[in-house]
């Protein structure tokens, strides 16, 4: 593990031995742990560097990049959604993490929801920011596109950021393709599973988002002990996603407060 500044904050960076990954990790901040587990395409610096020095004020951040993605290595599998939220699990168990709170974004967010489905017993509250679980929950358009995605119409601010810390730059070839997959192939959580999520769970989109209101409103009514925000903006604005970043990006803009009133709120 090694020790880095970042925006005058010091945090520890690593890498962990993740049934057959070199999973790299950031850990920044004191406090109660929560995980940030990025989108599709995506690096903790892409989705997550906005809000990361807001968050360490008060907790104990563990940022991680699952397989194929930025500085982790990929593996000779297909990526998928269960199989992310089993390496997270087994990378908090190397790191003594018992439980902990988590906040995924987009493709994160469904990783969230099958860390709450196959893991429970290492969640305290979840964060699903534009969380997709049913094909039903984006328009149709959304699906024709992923048919004909190629890396060319990639945003470049995501291969950026993807170029800037991956040893191989050659492998976003090979993150974009697996995405791409992962999407094309895309099944619907059963009912049965997502009404069996026991954490209390906050869900966030945007009122542009790709995620439909309708599909976020139907998971608040299907998740026992759930809240909703509909934030004005489009897909990751609420964090300063780096694609959703404008000339009159404000701090003041993002949904801090109202992630950290969530989490801090005691139970009844």
């Amino acid at each position: 593990m090694k020790t880095a500044a970042s925006e005058k904050m010091a945090f520890d960076s690593g890498y962990s031995k993740v049934n057959q990954l070199k999973m790299y990790y950031e850990i920044h901040g004191q406090g109660k742990p929560l995980v940030l587990i990025h989108g599709g395409g995506s690096t903790i610096q892409s989705n997550f560097a906005k809000v990361i020095p807001l968050f360490a004020k008060n907790r104990q951040l563990i940022a991680v990049e699952l397989q194929a993605h930025g500085r982790t290595n990929d593996r000779n599998t297909d990526l998928s959604f269960e199989q992310d939220a089993d390496d997270i699990a087994t990378l908090l168990k190397n790191l003594n993490i018992d439980k902990a709170d988590f906040f995924g974004f987009s493709n994160g967010a469904t990783t969230t929801l099958q860390i709450a489905i196959r893991h429970p017993k290492i969640v305290e509250k979840i964060v699903l920011g534009s969380v997709l679980a049913k094909r039903s929950g984006v328009p149709g358009w959304f699906w024709n596109f992923m048919g004909q995605a190629k890396l060319e119409n990639m945003p470049e601010q995501l291969k950026t950021a993807y170029k800037q810390v991956a040893a191989d730059t050659s492998g976003l070839q090979i993150m974009h393709d697996k995405d791409v997959k992962r999407m094309v192939n895309f099944k619907d959580i059963p009912n049965k599973q997502i009404e069996s999520i026991k954490a209390p769970a906050l869900i966030i989109i945007g009122d542009k988002d790709i995620i439909t209101p309708e599909h976020a409103i139907e998971l608040h009514r299907q998740i026992p002990n759930s809240e909703l925000a509909i934030i004005p903006g489009g897909h990751g604005e609420y964090i300063g996603e780096i694609t959703t970043i404008k000339p009159d990006f404000k701090e003041s803009d993002l949904s801090i407060s109202l992630i950290e009133k969530f989490l801090n709120k005691k139970e009844e």
